[in-house]
């Protein structure tokens, strides 16, 4: 009897050693798991939130420090309008374009101070001769011929330029659709083609061009 006890004993706590043993396997691979999985959650998580947060690029930067400038020429040009132009059309067309653009230079001057870039120097007295190699930029020398023109003289004088200025425009927004990475900067660029290129079609078609 004593034997068979000490059988039956021995088989009792083999088998609870055992157990014991796949308890614990067990639950070291559930912690194993789970913390593969945890940290694949939060590297997931941290990308995400870098999305959300919106990565951006060298393009983004000089896209928003060309753009504003850009912009900021467009908007001196439009004003001139409101005394010096003879058409009310274009009257309207230049007052479209600074209520379209201002808030455009606002939201990208924005960008440059989160992203800690700097922001181009705002009008008045802007150097124009500084951007002059920029895609449709006027030179001093066609900001003051432009100043100086009146009526119908004016009129033509600033459709032509704004339709050149609006090529430029276009042409540094698909440079930025291209190659630009933050996604609302892509947006913006994608809204200038569209309204520019329409303005565009309507500069041509005041001057006489199909």
């Amino acid at each position: 009897m004593t034997n068979t006890r000490s059988l039956v004993r021995r088989a009792a706590l083999a088998a609870t050693a055992v157990a014991a043993a796949f308890v614990l396997a067990a639950c070291g691979g559930d912690d194993g798991s789970d913390t593969g999985s945890g940290s694949g959650t939060q590297t997931s998580a941290s990308a995400g939130a870098e999305n959300t947060a919106g990565a951006h690029n060298d393009q983004d930067v000089s896209f928003a420090q060309g753009m504003i400038p850009h912009h900021q020429q467009a908007i001196e040009m439009a004003a001139m309008a409101a005394e010096q132009a003879s058409s009310t059309e274009v009257k309207d067309l230049a007052s479209r374009i600074e209520k379209a653009q201002d808030p455009e230079i606002k939201t990208m001057t924005g960008w440059l101070k989160s992203w800690g870039e700097d922001v181009p120097s705002a009008m008045p007295g802007m150097d124009h001769s500084a951007h002059g190699g920029m895609p449709g930029m006027m030179d001093q020398k066609d900001m003051d011929e432009l100043m100086k023109a009146s009526g119908k003289d004016f009129d033509t004088k600033f459709l032509t330029l704004m339709v050149e200025h609006h090529e430029g425009a276009v042409e540094m927004a698909t440079t930025e659709k291209e190659k630009g990475q933050y996604g609302p900067a892509a947006k913006m660029a994608d809204d200038i083609i569209t309204a520019q290129n329409a303005e565009i079609e309507e500069m041509n078609k005041l001057l006489g061009k199909d």
